[in-house]
């Protein structure tokens, strides 16, 4: 089962050649399946049925995951069955009927620009920390990077005297960002004054650093922004994909083109830019509703 398992992987990474994170949801979702139902030999994956897994997924849901969730789960579990009925291990995939719960279909939650302008406003641009912190934020801001993308940045990724950033997406698609002023000034403040007193002599061919000479994870990241969210008096719980739809967002209320921005993003698909549009389409009926006389 073990070996299978790495096969399985393998096959993940090389021959689908996904991103490290999206096997990893596979992987622990295909986990918790196999566990919760005492499958342990290539045996016990030949009696699993369709039954099977729709007990599954209403004991996740009586726990109280989200429709996404729940959504996410059947997916892993169905490609991994379709690579057992690929490799003649079964003759027939029990999840191919399934239907994928009913998501809801929220808007995505974006900051406005004056809680924007506070935010940036929270890094102590005279420590290293702060240069970098500050340079991550506008980074993001200006150019929509995923959290994983801004971390994983390297010194030759960025050139900010041509104001752009080479990113790798999901499925190792490559793409290039523009910069603004603002993000560009913030990066070449942290890199003259900041970086190399974090590094103190050692070297590194990522960006953003901590103390140790290491990348700056996600997770650091994260804490460090919630801290600056908090400062700025924002209400809401901040995350890295906020500031994301931030400046998605922004740039369509500003007239920027709906397939320049998917190019931005990193979307492999126009309609998942759309939501987009519909969050302007929200806004325009808020301020129609407050101000026309007759609304």
């Amino acid at each position: 089962m073990d070996e299978l398992i790495d096969q399985y992987i393998h096959y993940l990474v090389v021959e689908r050649n996904l991103a490290k994170n999206t096997v990893e949801g596979y992987m622990r979702d295909v986990a918790r399946f196999l566990e919760a139902e005492k499958v342990s030999t290539v045996q016990d994956m030949l009696v699993v049925d369709r039954g099977t897994i729709v007990l599954y997924l209403s004991r996740l849901q009586a726990q109280g995951l989200s429709s996404r969730s729940l959504s996410r789960h059947l997916v892993s579990i169905r490609q991994f069955f379709r690579y057992l009925v690929d490799e003649k291990l079964r003759v027939d995939n029990p999840a191919e009927e399934i239907e994928s719960p009913r998501l809801d279909k929220g808007l995505p939650r974006f900051l406005h620009e004056e809680e924007v302008r506070r935010l940036l406003e929270q890094p102590d641009p005279t420590t290293p920390q702060g240069l970098r912190d500050l340079a991550m934020l506008e980074l993001l801001y200006a150019t929509g990077l995923r959290v994983s993308e801004l971390v994983s940045v390297t010194l030759n990724d960025i050139n900010i005297d041509r104001n752009f950033v080479r990113t790798m997406g999901k499925g190792k698609k490559e793409r290039i960002v523009p910069l603004g002023d603002y993000a560009s000034e913030a990066v070449r403040n942290y890199l003259e004054e900041g970086r190399g007193l974090l590094l103190r002599g050692r070297s590194s061919p990522y960006c953003f650093v901590s103390r140790r000479a290491r990348p700056l994870s996600r997770q650091a990241f994260w804490k460090r922004l919630k801290t600056y969210a908090r400062q700025a008096g924002l209400s809401r719980d901040v995350s890295p994909h906020h500031l994301r739809h931030s400046f998605a967002t922004h740039l369509l209320e500003r007239g920027a083109d709906l397939r320049a921005l998917q190019e931005m993003l990193g979307h492999a698909n126009v309609a998942t830019t759309e939501i987009y549009t519909h969050v302007l389409r929200e806004k325009v009926r808020t301020l129609y509703d407050r101000y026309h006389p007759r609304a």
